[in-house]
């Protein structure tokens, strides 16, 4: 189950601008836009907790172990 990665992707126009990546533990910014967000955002702990909160409630939930 280590292996399971939550990626949110921001899109504007369809060029993405920003990611939440499990694995990274944090916003990346791929724009200038995106990178002042990422900051705000990773400078938030609430935000961060809800995130890594999101792969626990929606991808490990969905899982099946074999």
């Amino acid at each position: 189950l280590k292996d399971i990665q939550y990626i949110l992707s921001m899109y504007y126009n369809k060029l993405e601008y920003a990611r939440f990546d499990s694995n990274v533990g944090k916003y990346v910014g791929y724009t200038e836009f995106g990178v002042k967000n990422a900051e705000r955002w990773n400078n938030n702990p609430s935000e961060i907790a809800v995130r890594k909160a999101q792969k626990e409630a929606y991808c490990l939930n969905h899982v099946t172990a074999f």
